[in-house]
């Protein structure tokens, strides 16, 4: 443990992780506190092909956040991961995959302005009125926790695993606490805006696949299959207010009927896992500070299913909200 810590950063998903990473690499001493290492929180689990609202119909983003904050963040998401695919190991590299959605959309004239984008032909539809091409960052969650571990302990950041009962607990350690505990922030800041949304992929042995396929339909049940070397990973579900994490075996077999509907080899592969994790559903991102007592905690929660997009954005806007404070 560092003599000083100048940031507690309490939670080590994507979140918490990245904002920590950035602020050390600052020249702050950080430190993070999470009941789990990130290999193991729900971030380690994201399907992670970056979209979200400023690649959605800019008239549905306007409803669901303040879009030009989140398109700021987001742009800045996909700089940083578009540079960290150039570079080996980061688990991070740029293909092209398809989008679908179930729901007809009335103007898509917004979609041939993104990235790669190519209409999909009938066969490559799979039913789904609404399908096209991109290419946009995809990230292999586990090797890029790898990376940016390595980069936290390289700018001298600290993580230690522990349980934080309450947000005055963690103010008594340093005079600056961001709050990046996602679901779990329903508990310890009694947000009533904050709720779990449970989600269940399934890892199968890749039958041959390069390319993914996501469904940004509205729903509980999304079909996605996104390839990974060796793994494909198929989802997923969206139950709102389940805490549940044990994998429930109907929707691991929903799932594959789901993927293989859209990708026949999908119906054969050999399941290695199912992971479960509970994404933090909120109508807003909440990133604001607050005054407790003598320190300063910075909210960075409430990401719903773009935390790992928004995750650089918001680290950002983080820092420039600690400098703020450490200068004034």
């Amino acid at each position: 443990m560092t003599e000083r810590t100048d940031v507690l950063v309490v939670g080590a998903g994507v979140i918490g992780l990245t904002t920590a990473v950035y602020l050390a690499e600052q020249g702050l001493a950080v430190r993070i506190r999470a009941d789990e290492y990130p290999r193991e929180t729900t971030s380690a689990v994201a399907a992670a092909v970056l979209g979200g609202p400023a690649l959605a119909d800019p008239a549905e983003a306007a409803n669901w956040h303040p879009y030009e904050t989140t398109k700021k963040w987001h742009q800045i998401g996909l700089e940083e991961f578009a540079t960290l695919a150039t570079r080996p190991g980061t688990g991070v590299r740029v293909t092209p995959g398809r989008w679908a959605s179930r729901q007809d959309i009335a103007d898509t004239s917004w979609t041939h302005l993104l990235p790669g984008y190519r209409d999909c032909t009938a066969e490559e539809r799979a039913g789904f009125p609404v399908a096209f091409w991109m290419s946009l960052p995809i990230i292999d969650m586990p090797v890029y926790f790898d990376h940016l571990m390595g980069r936290l302990t390289a700018a001298g950041g600290q993580i230690e695993i522990g349980h934080v009962a309450s947000l005055d607990e963690a103010a008594a350690e340093a005079p600056i606490v961001v709050n990046c505990t996602g679901a779990y922030a329903q508990r310890l800041t009694a947000d009533p805006e904050i709720r779990p949304m449970r989600g269940q992929h399934v890892v199968v042995e890749n039958p041959g696949l390069e390319s993914y396929f996501f469904e940004f339909s509205r729903g509980p049940k999304p079909t996605s299959f996104i390839a990974h070397g060796d793994r494909l990973i198929c989802g997923g579900t969206a139950d709102r207010d389940n805490w549940s994490r044990e994998p429930d075996p109907v929707q691991t077999e929903e799932i594959i009927s789901r993927c293989a509907a859209v990708e026949p080899r999908i119906a054969d592969a050999r399941i290695l896992s199912v992971e479960v994790g509970l994404r933090a559903a909120r109508p807003q991102i909440r990133l604001e500070e607050e005054s407790l007592g003598g320190a300063r905690v910075i909210h960075n929660y409430g990401h719903s299913g773009v935390g790992v997009g928004m995750s650089w954005g918001c680290a950002r806007e983080v820092e420039q909200i600690v400098q703020r404070t450490v200068h004034n």
